[in-house]
């Protein structure tokens, strides 16, 4: 053997091993390849030679023909399928032997064109079905089809009226149509190892007579076959495809069994991608439409290929000594199995038998040695398995494993000496002591394998012991010498002891030994051994000197408690002693949670009792959770308190028509355990509603209706509380204060803290101010968007109905199926109620529609909910409105005046209070003179102001002005118009030439006069803002003159001033200076008038005191 022969030093031999066998080959006959090559590489020592066999014939490989061998592979020049088509296989031989690859078929792929006659004319009435044939011509192996229209490359889809075989290559149109008029022509496709072909069939014409409108059931064209043979791992595909009108509908089931739900199809294919034994059985194809049905089942057969179960490996075996190989393969059929030896046939002969999977030697001789294969095969494939036999002749050798030189034994103890020289056949052994052969006694065993053992050694065994062996092929022996020593002793062994969960333990264990050798301890827990060294561990060894061995527990755990083990050791002996630890914690998580007399607000708990960690269990503790996502929560029990022999209780307080997890915890003195594993899902009864909506209110909505809205949240649970409300649900807003002549910046920055959208320009408006919404509002939008108005000229609404919201009633509160609310309502101070029923937990908003409901009407309103077990209770009564109409008076007297270039104050008379509504406020329509009407500009007022400012305006323009009233339904008739002339614009120059004189305590400062142009407005003062680096807040000052002196502390070092125009067209363009103290000519700022100094903008933007403001304004 190989193991045996490098052990003398010289090379390992060994029979051929194959890396690399034949592979079966599809060869094009059209390829322009020139040659083919079979691979065939054995590993072996000596190196192997290879022959190679066709069709089970051994081939001549001459030098120069056709056929050639390269290394060990085979080369075909010039491959024909008349001279090479057939099965190869190579054989690799050495001295040791012969091995045979597996089995490699070579085939030749052809595909050739279709006929040239001319095909025939199909034709058949529009709306009936057609199959045009392919009739492919000659090929090999399969092909794929497409069809082309007309032309290249108007290739016919893949949809549901349309269906290509990929077994005949049949074209299917279950329904004609105009549209499948044309020429059709078939285009086959092979698909080989080393090219792609394709042909075209000659075009054939399809023609369509007068259309057959009638219905026609389906009727199954495209069939797969009754039985379909697939090997385990292939493609499987099923083909199935109808004819009728309306275009069938395919399905597909598995009659024994069900589809997998990941290649489950409604396609005229059904494919199983990788197929296993389970998904043999009878399948059905289903075409339906609306006449009818039609159906075809066939079976798929799944087989398979031989698979080794187990196979046969090297083996060394003496001269003489009996061998049973067996090798064993799966497969279906069931694969037949036969032996190979050395590449030749083996079967039953003197010293052999065969039988199957099974070959037995008896007595072998040299002659036995080789290589032999196993071989399974059936007719779906064949396989090899290789093995070498090496027969050994060997005389008995101590080379390789002598008795020990040195074999020490402890005093009183046992000792055991092998005699394990190399030989074949085995070697007969025999012992001596010094010249004395040992014989078999009550101390003395010699064990058939030569093993000598002496039992209770003392000194007087010392010596010398001498193993001979020997068999026909010659003799050895081996020597040793056996040294005796003193025993090793437990001295002090660990006690057993009782401890809590968390405490900290020493197991005492000390020995004494021969003090020539080293003492070892190790500890065992439950036979498993323990590791002192794992860091972070509970165990830890504290090694004082070599006789102590104690081990220390830290934070005792359950699972440390048990029976530990102390061994003292050396190399000739040891001595072992046992302690008990018990360990006492929480108990055990309680087991079988059984949840059993379901009631609508209770169920019945068992449970079965955990470990007790050896302390007494006290008490129960039971927890549920709803579903799906609910948190574990405590619940109440009868009894009350569970006491720790108790192993069922019932759970009270529970919601109706939920679904729920229960589990069980278990404590004693010392805790509270892990909990159980949840019971399975179970859900609560069924009862009426327990809780009334809450959030009752409503109104808005169109002419004559009466809106109601509820809702429910757990914080609203149980509180009804009795509310007016008006229009959309909520009070009438407050009114706001008049909105002064507040310019600029400063004026959106004070709306803008005063969190109200005044009367702004659309150009004004932004993220803070979008506008308002009164015409239009959409219906069916949850209760808090119910108010808006309903406009005019909207389609009439149903009697009573109900809109929903995205959200239903949380389902705890709905406690059963078929939930939905009970609406009643009646005029405030009427006797007799109306009752509306609104099914849906999803439903927050019902509407009465009636032509007698008069605007802005008080209704007494409540509302229950119901359930299939009954009506839940009823809620507390609300008043709510019915909707508003828009207003019918026009605001009187209205005046409007331009106030600056880009403003114009209006003002009028306010309209009293109707019965439609509750008046929101007023808006104003403006327009330039020449424009119409429908194009006005509109801004609304926040509150019942009589006056407003309208900013945003062009200068020196007219505009006509109308003011109308609104409310939550809408806006009412407009007043008649009034006009206004905004002002000619400021001048756009900024004052020039500034220059400054500071004083101990003053600052003069002074300009060249602006003078308007003839399109600018009069200049009638100056304003001038002053920021010095003290105070950051800036000061504003007024003047009518060129020149200004103001007071100015006496450290001042720097300051900002900004000066600009003041007129009946506004502020002119500001002219932005910085003064230093003792600092020469003032230093203007480029471009001030376009662009000025942002901080200084920003500050008067967000810092003006109100008291500047209003200076500012009295201008």
């Amino acid at each position: 053997s190989a193991a045996w022969s490098s052990a003398w030093g010289s090379p390992a031999t060994f029979g051929p091993v194959f890396e690399e066998q034949p592979l079966g080959l599809l060869f094009p006959e059209e390829s322009t390849e020139e040659k083919v090559m079979l691979a065939c590489r054995a590993r072996a020592s000596p190196p192997a030679t290879y022959r190679w066999k066709m069709n089970g014939t051994e081939m001549k490989l001459e030098p120069g023909s056709r056929q050639q061998l390269v290394g060990g592979n085979l080369v075909i020049m010039n491959p024909s399928k008349a001279q090479d088509a057939g099965v190869y296989q190579c054989l690799a031989s050495n001295p040791v032997g012969t091995v045979v690859s597996r089995e490699a078929v070579l085939r030749f792929g052809f595909l050739q064109e279709f006929s040239k006659e001319d095909r025939d004319p199909v034709k058949t009435h529009e709306g009936w079905g057609v199959m045009l044939p392919c009739n492919p011509p000659a090929h090999y192996p399969g092909l794929s089809y497409r069809w082309l229209l007309n032309e290249f490359p108007n290739f016919i889809p893949t949809d549901g009226r349309h269906f290509v075989s990929q077994t005949t290559g049949n074209l299917y149109i279950a329904r004609t149509n105009a549209s499948d008029l044309g020429n059709y022509s078939c285009l086959a496709t092979s698909h080989m190892d080393f090219s792609t072909k394709s042909v075209f069939s000659k075009f054939a014409q399809l023609n369509l007579a007068a259309e057959d409108t009638r219905l026609f059931a389906p009727s199954i064209k495209a069939r797969f076959p009754a039985e379909t043979y697939a090997l385990v791992g292939q493609q499987v595909t099923l083909e199935c495809f109808a004819f009728g009108n309306p275009v069938p509908r395919i399905k597909w089931r598995k009659v024994d069994g069900s589809l997998s739900p990941q290649w489950a199809t409604a396609e005229p294919t059904l494919q199983i991608p990788s197929v296993g034994f389970e998904d043999e059985g009878t399948y059905e194809c289903e075409a339906e439409n609306a006449k009818g049905r039609d159906t075809v089942q066939g079976r798929i057969i799944v087989q398979a290929q031989p698979e080794w179960l187990r196979v046969i490996s090297d083996r060394e075996a003496d001269i003489g000594s009996d061998l049973h190989w067996a090798c064993a393969a799966a497969g279906k059929p069931r694969p037949a199995v036969r032996w190979l030896r050395n590449g030749e046939p083996l079967t039953s002969q003197a010293r052999v038998e065969v039988l199957a999977g099974d070959l037995r030697f008896s007595k072998l001789s040299l002659e036995d040695s080789g290589m032999y294969q196993c071989v399974a095969e059936n007719k779906h494939g064949t396989i090899y398995a290789s093995a070498e036999l090496a027969v050994q002749a060997l005389a008995p050798d101590f080379r390789l494993n002598p008795v020990r030189r040195l074999i020490p034994a402890a005093r009183g103890g046992e000792v055991v000496i092998p005699c394990q020289p190399r030989a074949a056949p085995k070697a007969v052994v025999l012992w001596s002591k010094g010249t004395e052969i040992l014989v078999n006694s009550s101390r003395v065993t010699v064990t058939p394998d030569g093993t000598l053992i002496i039992r209770n050694v003392s000194r007087s065994d010392e010596g010398k012991y001498t193993c001979f062996a020997e068999n026909f092929m010659g003799k050895a022996n081996s020597t040793g010498t056996l040294s005796v020593r003193d025993a090793t002793k437990i001295t002090l062994a660990p006690s057993s002891a009782d401890i809590n969960l968390g405490d900290n333990l020493t197991l005492q264990c000390h020995a004494s030994h021969d003090p020539t050798m080293d003492l070892t301890f190790v500890w065992t827990l439950d036979d498993f051994p323990i590791d002192s060294d794992k860091p972070g561990g509970h165990y830890r060894r504290v090694s004082v000197k070599e006789t102590v061995g104690d081990l220390t527990i830290l934070n005792a755990q359950l699972r440390h408690g048990g029976k530990y083990t102390c061994t003292a050791q050396t190399v000739v002996d040891s001595a072992s002693k046992e302690a008990t630890v018990l360990v006492r914690g929480p108990p055990g998580a309680p087991g079988g949670v059984v949840v059993r007399d379901i009631g609508d607000t209770s169920v019945q708990l068992s449970w079965s009792r955990g470990f007790d960690n050896h302390s007494p269990i006290a008490k129960y503790t039971l927890q549920a959770r709803t579903l799906p996502s609910g948190k574990w929560k405590q619940v109440r029990t009868n009894p009350a308190n569970i006491e720790g022999n108790a192993e069922t209780a019932q759970v009270l307080g529970l919601t109706p028509w939920t679904d729920y997890e229960f589990r069980v915890l278990a404590s004693n003195i010392l805790g509270t355990g892990e909990p159980s594993g949840p019971s399975s899902k179970i859900q609560t009864k069924e009862a009426a509603p327990s809780v009334a909506p809450s959030g009752l209110s409503g109104g808005g909505g169109a002419p004559g209706e009466l809106t109601v809205t509820w809702t429910v949240s757990s914080e609203e649970k149980g509180r009804n509380t009795p509310a007016v409300l008006r229009g959309g649900g909520s009070p009438p807003p407050p009114a706001h204060r008049p909105l002064g002549l507040i310019s600029g910046r400063a004026r959106r920055a004070e709306r803008a803290r005063q969190g109200h959208c005044g009367v702004l320009t659309r150009s004004q408006r932004g993220p803070r101010c979008p506008r308002r919404r009164v015409e239009g509002a959409v219906r069916g939008a949850g209760p808090g968007e119910a108010g808006g108005g309903a406009g005019r000229g909207r389609r009439p609404r149903p009697l009573a109905h109900a809109l929903s919201r995205p959200q239903p009633m949380s389902r705890e509160y709905q406690h059963g199926g078929g939930f939905g609310y009970l609406v009643s309502f009646r005029r405030q101070g009427g006797t007799s109620w109306q009752t509306a029923r609104v099914p849906g937990a999803d439903a927050q908003y019902f509407v009465y529609s009636n032509d007698s409901v008069r605007p802005y009407t008080p209704f007494e309103v409540k509302i229950r909910s119901y359930n299939r077990r009954g009506d839940g209770p009823e809620s507390l009564v609300a008043v709510v409105y019915s909707a508003e109409e828009e207003p019918r008076v026009a605001p009187p007297k209205v005046w409007a005046k331009g106030v600056s270039s880009s403003e114009m104050n209006v003002s009028w008379e306010p309209v009293q209070q109707d019965m439609n509504g509750i008046l929101l406020g007023y808006e104003i329509r403006y327009w330039k003179a020449g424009d119409k009407a429908a194009a006005a500009d509109r801004v609304r007022t926040a509150g019942l102001d009589s006056s407003a400012l309208v900013t945003g305006l062009h200068p020196n323009t007219k505009y006509h002005v109308t003011v109308r009233a609104y409310n939550r339904a809408g806006t009412g008739p407009a007043s008649p118009s009034a006009n206004a002339t905004t002002m000619k614009p400021p001048p756009r120059r900024p004052p020039g030439n500034i220059s400054w004189t500071f004083s101990s305590s003053s600052l003069s400062i002074k300009w060249d006069p602006v003078v308007p142009l003839s399109n600018e407005s009069a200049v009638t003062g100056y304003k001038m803002l002053y920021q010095n680096d003290l105070h950051p807040t800036p000061t504003l000052h007024l003047t009518s003159k060129n020149r200004i002196e103001i007071t100015v502390p006496e450290d001042i070092g720097h300051a900002l001033v900004q000066i600009r125009t003041t007129g009946p067209g506004g502020d002119g363009v500001p002219a932005e200076v910085h003064i230093v103290r003792n600092g020469g000519t003032s230093m203007m700022v480029e471009n001030s008038a376009v662009c000025p100094a942002p901080h200084l903008d920003t500050a008067l933007t967000h810092s003006v005191a109100a008291l500047v403001l209003l200076g500012y304004l009295q201008l």
